[in-house]
């Protein structure tokens, strides 16, 4: 994608883009992590462990390619846990990121919760920006993550 300006849409989950769902989030967590149990769990049973759980998948098309993706999965009735986020690297820096999240806390809010968190690493600088430039706050780690990779922890009060 050489151009500096693309036409993004966020669309809602559909199976035909399960695949891409897994590839963005493998290629980013592999270059930059290992692979752990949980990350293969969500991302090659996307439908049982997401979907059918009340939660929900956005991607982000360019003309007909999926350039980005993040997922929305239900803690409870109250709280959604904001994970899987990936942007193509060649598209990386042009606000799709940015439109995601935009989509997840309008869906936050239209299904009555009250806040989103996430674990995350320092190392993802960019990703932790994006995160506090939408009101994310830093929180207490959980004892019990499934992630050894996570090293912070954040909350969004949607309402």
């Amino acid at each position: 994608m050489p151009e500096d300006h693309i036409d993004i849409e966020i669309i809602a989950f559909r199976e035909e883009f399960a695949i891409d769902f897994a590839r963005l989030n493998y290629e980013w967590i592999a270059k930059a992590y290992s692979i752990e149990d949980h990350d293969r769990d969500l991302l090659d049973h996307p439908i049982e462990k997401i979907i059918d759980l009340g939660g929900e998948i956005f991607f982000a098309l360019a003309g007909e390619l999926i350039v980005g993706t993040v997922a929305l999965i239900p803690l409870d009735g109250k709280t959604l846990e904001l994970a899987k986020m990936a942007v193509s690297p060649e598209c990386r820096g042009r606000g799709i990121g940015e439109k995601l999240m935009e989509a997840c806390i309008v869906h936050a809010g239209t299904q009555g919760r009250r806040s989103i968190i996430l674990e995350s690493n320092t190392k993802q600088v960019a990703a932790v920006r994006l995160y506090r430039k939408f009101g994310f706050k830093e929180i207490r780690l959980d004892p019990n993550s499934y992630f050894e990779r996570a090293n912070i922890r954040m909350e969004l009060v949607v309402s």
